[in-house]
């Protein structure tokens, strides 16, 4: 396929290329589709995209994986265009890496790599960058030794744009072997601190609802909608890398604990999966999960998909394991019909999607009945009486309880119609003996 040229900005240029393997079958994607996702990619991390190329693979070569035609072709391309870096949308070995920079006499970077860089710029908190490194250490392992110790490093990221900077690092397998034992160790300390976190937030306890999704479905933007904070949410892929937590009031009184987390993406390389398993583990530990979806985008059941395959690789089974609410976003970029509709059917069922704009807030009062209901289904209904006097008890009973109605008795007694899951109900009935009855 012809590359579409675009003129440049004055921004460092890059030339993508997407591989599209004729065997391979991507259901409901197609080879624009992933061309597009891989320009945005590419754009994420500042690079003026001055020509695309999509390839379509029958034969894998083991030199340069493509075949040497389309190899000489695409050198033709770049050439006319001069980009500094050219993408390719694939995964390529250290060889075929190699053999392609000298034929096209450019840097090449694949997909990998590419979503490594990303997330090397992106990592604010010392864990995700942790993780981060952790990721590029292990995929660096994997191949030639020393094959970046002839970059040098610009800004974030790892270096594999080069341009002028610092001195340039050297590596080899020992080094690189240590330097893994060491981050690991200080993960499993950063991991011992998270569950500490959770331990004392179950002691309150608030549910945590963990916000998934493909990359730039308006995650960190509902999050922002919802919990009032100031989460960076940008539209391009993988604005929010570091997981975020606020707390949420629901409409009847229920306080849980909302979680944004990194975005997913197809293809998402296994080193990271691993990586960023604590980053995950809110997931993992979540009450809830809520996916959000773009609803706008072509490709939004195939995101759906490859979310769901992540999660499967993370073990986890939205609606099997635990609760799971399905969030169609960016309803606000719908006809009204498409939109009316996707909102009809959310309010006939207690299954179904909720629609939504976290941008202009259309359907987030429904979205949060949705989270109430669905946190309180187990839940038990209890009368409490106390004494105006016991304020202390009053106060405990506020935090482990979700109070549905209340009536003081002209200053007599407090009166209150409780909901609250099992465990709590029990440390209610230990608390308070005599003074609980049945609803």
């Amino acid at each position: 396929m012809k590359a579409a040229n675009v003129q440049s900005s004055g921004a460092r240029t890059a030339f993508v290329i997407h591989v599209e393997p004729k065997s391979r079958q991507f259901g409901d994607r197609d080879a624009r589709a992933r061309l597009a996702e891989a320009v945005g990619l590419t754009k994420a991390i500042g690079l003026d995209v001055i020509a695309e190329y999509i390839v379509p693979l029958g034969r894998t070569v083991p030199a340069t994986l493509m075949g040497s035609g389309k190899v000489a072709e695409i050198g033709a391309e770049a050439a006319a265009v001069e980009p500094e870096i050219i993408i390719v949308n694939a995964q390529l070995s250290p060889v075929q890496q190699r053999n392609l920079e000298q034929e096209w006499k450019s840097k090449v970077l694949d997909r990998t790599a590419l979503i490594l860089e990303i997330f090397g710029e992106r990592a604010q908190t010392r864990e995700g960058r942790l993780q981060v490194e952790l990721a590029h250490l292990t995929w660096q392992k994997s191949r030639l030794v020393r094959s970046w110790t002839h970059l040098e490093r610009q800004r974030g990221g790892f270096g594999f744009l080069g341009g002028p900077g610092e001195t340039q690092i050297e590596t080899d397998r020992r080094l690189i072997g240590e330097r893994i034992v060491r981050i690991k160790k200080e993960l499993e300390g950063v991991a011992r601190t998270r569950g500490l976190q959770r331990r004392a937030r179950k002691r309150v306890p608030y549910p945590v609802i963990a916000l998934v999704g493909y990359t730039n479905a308006g995650k960190s933007t509902l999050f922002n909608a919802l919990t009032k904070a100031d989460v960076l949410a940008k539209d391009v892929l993988f604005a929010t890398l570091d997981p975020t937590m606020r707390g949420l009031k629901l409409p009847g009184g229920t306080r849980a604990v909302l979680s944004d987390t990194v975005g997913f993406i197809a293809d998402l390389p296994h080193e990271l999966v691993a990586a960023f398993r604590a980053t995950l583990e809110e997931v993992l530990e979540a009450d809830l999960i809520a996916h959000v979806r773009d609803a706008a985008h072509g490709e939004s059941d195939a995101q759906k998909a490859d979310v769901l395959k992540v999660l499967d690789e993370l073990g986890v089974e939205p609606g099997r394991d635990r609760p799971f609410v399905e969030i169609l976003n960016k309803i606000d970029q719908l006809e009204p019909g498409a939109r009316e509709g996707l909102q009809s059917r959310g309010a006939e069922r207690d299954d179904a999607p909720i629609a939504v704009s976290a941008l202009t807030g259309e359907g987030l009062p429904v979205l949060l009945k949705r989270f109430e209901s669905v946190l309180t289904a187990g839940n038990i209904r209890l009368r409490l009486e106390l004494s105006p006097s016991d304020g202390e008890g009053l106060a405990w009973v506020y935090r482990h309880a979700q109070v549905l109605t209340r009536d003081d008795k002209n200053g007599d007694a407090i009166m209150l119609t409780l909901s609250l899951p099992p465990q709590e109900a029990a440390k209610l009935a230990g608390r308070f003996a005599g003074k609980i009855a049945a609803e």
